[in-house]
Formats: C-alpha cells, sequence, structure tokens
C-alpha cells in the first residue's frame, strides 16, 4: 500500500512538473516564467526590455491637463453678449406674469393692479410686494417695480444691462426692471 502511495505521489508530481513547463509558472515568483525584479526569465536567461514612464512625466501631464480644464472652464462659462440681455428681459417678463395673475390680498383684479389704484394701497401694499418679487427672482438678481403712485425695489445702476417689461392693468402701467448684481 505504502509503495503505490509513492508511485501515485511521483506521478502526481511528475504531472505538475509538466504543466508548469507548458505554463511557464514557476512557482517561486507568480509572474509567468520572471524572477524577482531584474526582468530576467528563468527559461531563457534572456533579459526583458521594458520601458516605465517617470513619475515626473505623469505628474507633469496631469497638471497640463488640470490647467487645460481651468482654462476650458473660464473660456466657456462666460455668456455671449447679446445673450445676458435677452435672458434680463425674460426674467422680467416671468416676474411680470406671475405677479399679473397673483389674486390681490385686498381687493381689486390682480396684486399689480391693487399696487396701482391708488397712493394709499400702494403704500400698505409695498413691503409684500417687495418680498413677493424678491421670492420669484433669482439671488443674483436686483429689482425695481414702478407703478404710477411709486417704485418698490432698489435704485437702477448705470451702465448695466437691463431686462425691462411693462404690465398693463386697468389702474395704469407697471414696469418692472431687473438686473444681474
Amino acid at each position: 500500500m505504502s509503495d503505490r502511495r509513492r508511485e501515485t505521489g511521483r506521478v502526481s508530481r511528475r504531472r505538475d512538473a509538466d504543466r508548469a513547463d507548458r505554463s511557464g509558472w514557476t512557482g517561486r515568483t507568480g509572474l509567468t516564467g520572471r524572477t524577482g525584479l531584474t526582468g530576467r526569465t528563468e527559461r531563457t536567461g534572456q533579459t526583458e526590455r521594458r520601458g516605465q514612464l517617470s513619475l515626473s512625466a505623469i505628474e507633469a501631464g496631469i497638471g497640463i491637463v488640470l490647467v487645460f480644464a481651468v482654462a476650458a472652464t473660464f473660456g466657456l462659462a462666460l455668456p455671449e453678449p447679446g445673450v445676458t440681455d435677452a435672458q434680463l428681459d425674460t426674467y422680467a417678463a416671468d416676474a411680470g406674469d406671475v405677479l399679473a395673475n397673483e389674486p390681490p390680498r385686498h381687493g381689486e383684479t390682480t396684486r399689480l393692479a391693487e399696487v396701482a389704484a391708488s397712493p394709499e394701497r400702494f403704500e400698505r401694499e409695498r413691503s409684500a410686494l417687495d418680498r413677493r418679487v424678491d421670492r420669484i427672482l433669482p439671488d443674483n438678481l436686483l429689482f425695481a417695480v414702478e407703478t404710477p403712485h411709486g417704485t418698490v425695489g432698489y435704485p437702477q445702476p448705470e451702465g448695466v444691462p437691463i431686462g425691462e417689461t411693462t404690465v398693463p392693468t386697468i389702474n395704469g402701467a407697471v414696469e418692472i426692471s431687473v438686473w444681474y448684481v
């Protein structure tokens, strides 16, 4: 029985050795036919020539990509000159549409008609109109709402693009102006 085991063991070791020769596995390195870091193969003894990219070249490449990405971001983020005026007009028109369709707080047909009705109603609704327009518009915009009886909002600066719209009401026209901060 023990002779048989020895023979079986020899046969299986021989089979494993044959497989290793065919696959190039040496059992010592985990790499196919290579030993250590020299790049020499065990079977042929020849040195393999492998190129390596230096770390400074990799860092320089990453730096160039990063600089290009930042430059492209600044270049692409700038809007065309005519686009800001159209966008501001759209913001003003949207704010006018919202206010023109809101129900009044105390009377009249719409909120804008209420503030345009009389100086007393304008004074009563001034702060509520200011808060409402401030909530309607994005944070990067300032505004002025001009009624026949007064103005709500901020003074208009000179030399900046301004978007405007006029909303007709039964008590007179209300002009809404918006501009970037």
